[in-house]
């Protein structure tokens, strides 16, 4: 691929491979061009440690959960974020469960992540049907760079953006998803989050049924088996357990074979002990 003269590659090891991978460039030999990869994965796909000196990165998945990594920091990110990389971070991104993954490539550096070296972007609605838009065949280059300009103006990297972008009610409920979701084990009771925001347990409650249609307790138990099934491939039941918020082992155990129909397997060691 070749970018403003530069001639680098947007590959790196994937530790499972996708059911296909596809590419869309558009304005390639200007600094405002932008290259899409366009995965889809029949389980967990892996994105092993890499590191691109010459361009920007986002990842997004409209249906499925990310587990990041950069450094010593690891976070998960919904779909309605994505993650963000400057040129010359190392990272590593995992997609838990069958869906697809966008890879986007760029030069230029959107206005509202100046000076994020990686981490979770919000996306808003529009600009990621716009990603799916431009990621398509025949796509006409001046219409896809005009969808570029408005994808870079929909992310943002503050819960403020986040909230903005996302909630239909009061935004009391997306405040604590967002917090959730980079850490699904945060022992965080439903009161204690209603205390920080000044608000009463049955306004947030409330407020988690009109954004999600389903109580805190339900959207936190979905959360975190979700979260799950991006560790259970490289790590120990026991280390997964703790890591996404269960007391025990055997109360992990049994909330993932309920939710999931098995038992957490790593992939070609059978089940996990």
């Amino acid at each position: 691929m070749s970018i403003g003269g530069h001639v680098v590659s947007v590959t790196a090891h994937y530790g499972t491979d996708p059911l296909w991978c596809e590419e869309y460039g558009y304005g390639l030999g200007r600094p405002d061009g932008i290259f899409v990869l366009k995965y889809r994965s029949a389980g967990t796909l892996e994105f092993g440690e890499s590191r691109q000196d010459f361009l920007h990165q986002l990842y997004w998945s409209p249906d499925a959960l990310l587990s990041t990594s950069h450094g010593l920091n690891t976070q998960f990110v919904g779909p309605s974020e994505a993650f963000w990389v400057q040129r010359a971070v190392s990272h590593e991104v995992r997609a838990a469960d069958e869906g697809t993954v966008y890879r986007v490539c760029l030069r230029e550096v959107p206005g509202s992540l100046d000076g994020v070296r990686a981490g979770a972007a919000s996306i808003d609605d529009e600009a990621g049907r716009l990603l799916r838009t431009i990621a398509r065949p025949g796509h006409d280059e001046d219409r896809a760079l005009a969808a570029r300009a408005r994808i870079l103006a929909g992310l943002g990297g503050s819960t403020r953006e986040f909230v903005g972008h996302h909630a239909t009610g009061s935004g009391h409920a997306m405040t604590v998803a967002r917090a959730m979701a980079h850490d699904p084990g945060d022992p965080t009771a439903l009161s204690e989050w209603a205390a920080r925001l000044h608000i009463s347990v049955k306004t947030l409650q409330r407020d988690f049924d009109r954004e999600f249609g389903m109580p805190y307790s339900r959207w936190r138990t979905e959360l975190r088996l979700r979260a799950a099934r991006a560790l259970v491939q490289t790590q120990p039941v026991t280390a997964v357990a703790r890591r996404v918020g269960y007391a025990s082992t055997s109360a992990f155990v049994a909330a993932f074979a309920a939710r999931f129909g098995h038992t957490p397997r790593r992939r070609g060691r059978g089940r996990l002990s």
